[in-house]
């Protein structure tokens, strides 16, 4: 009988073992499908044009060149000037974005509070509608005079629907009622909950939403090209746009791409390059907002669990 014990026993752990090599066979797979492109745009962005042209993309540059960065660096201040409007935007933006999104979506989970179906309404409403492209220029610009300033950047992504009714399901599923009354027998008040209990419990999904926010205002380059005249205020989303555009002009204008050769004979319009040092350069920063979430991931799994 022992003998048989121990042979299903181990027949279990082989079985164990080799699902455990296959997950993870599969998801070490699935990393380098998600990593090897990422690669390969740096790599073709270290390459020499011409040899991308003709011989296609390669995970290794056959001829290393600094071009389309050199083109795409030529004035580096403004590159940098845009780097710090974007993370100041990324920053701010998020911050008060996500504070703004609670506290609206905290009160219509609560199911003591009269008005919540009405406010739940309007944020619904704006989520299937939206004034247009005119009406909302015509608001921020002679409305609110916010053109050329860089609350304009961060203002139109305060409060997003899709993310307040998220932040409102989280909050009625997952914060105990029973808890949040305890808390008012004890002599909490609302500000004292929502900021001592109901935060805590839902860092889960705050940083979820504070990573897709984050994603939104880094990406964003359409507020720059509505609202922004001003160099100073340009973002690195819609300096790197710049860029292209410029680069589509000279590619289908002659007569400029000629003066360009006359006063320098070597150079090399990079097109396939510099669209690729223009992915790298704008990733930038953002790449390291995913391990400063993960981290607020497992935390909000530790700390915010409710244990009975």
């Amino acid at each position: 009988m022992a003998t048989v014990t121990v042979k299903r026993k181990r027949g279990v752990n082989e079985v164990s073992s080799f699902s455990n090599f296959m997950i993870n066979g599969f998801f070490w797979i699935y990393t380098a499908l998600c990593i090897l492109p990422l690669l390969l745009v740096i790599a073709v962005s270290f390459s020499d044009e011409r040899q991308v042209l003709v011989n296609g993309y390669k995970l290794w540059p056959e001829k290393f060149s600094n071009g389309a960065y050199d083109f795409l660096l030529s004035d580096w201040e403004s590159i940098v000037r845009s780097y710090g409007v974007s993370i100041f935007v990324t920053v701010v933006g998020t911050i008060i974005a996500l504070a703004t999104m609670a506290l609206y979506a905290y009160p219509i989970s609560r199911p003591d509070f009269k008005h919540r179906k009405t406010f739940s309404f309007i944020m619904f409403f704006t989520l299937l509608f939206n004034s247009g492209l005119v009406p909302y220029y015509l608001m921020y610009t002679q409305g609110f005079h916010l053109r050329d300033t860089i609350w304009i950047l961060m203002i139109p992504y305060f409060v997003q629907p899709f993310f307040v009714l998220i932040l409102r399901t989280f909050f009625t599923n997952s914060v105990p009622t029973a808890l949040l009354e305890s808390a008012k027998i004890d002599g909490a008040g609302e500000w004292r909950i929502f900021g001592q209990i109901v935060l805590p419990l839902s860092l889960p999904v705050l940083a979820t939403v504070g990573l897709f926010c984050t994603l939104n205002y880094w990406n964003d380059w359409f507020q720059s090209l509505l609202f922004i005249n001003q160099e100073n205020l340009i973002t690195i989303q819609f300096r790197m746009y710049q860029a292209l555009l410029d680069i589509t002009f000279l590619s289908a204008n002659s007569t400029a791409y000629s003066a360009i050769l006359a006063q320098n004979p070597d150079f090399q319009l990079p097109t396939e390059t510099v669209t690729m040092a223009m992915a790298v350069v704008g990733i930038g920063p953002i790449i390291f907002a995913y391990p400063f979430f993960q981290r607020f991931f497992i935390k909000g799994l530790t700390v915010g669990a409710v244990k009975g």
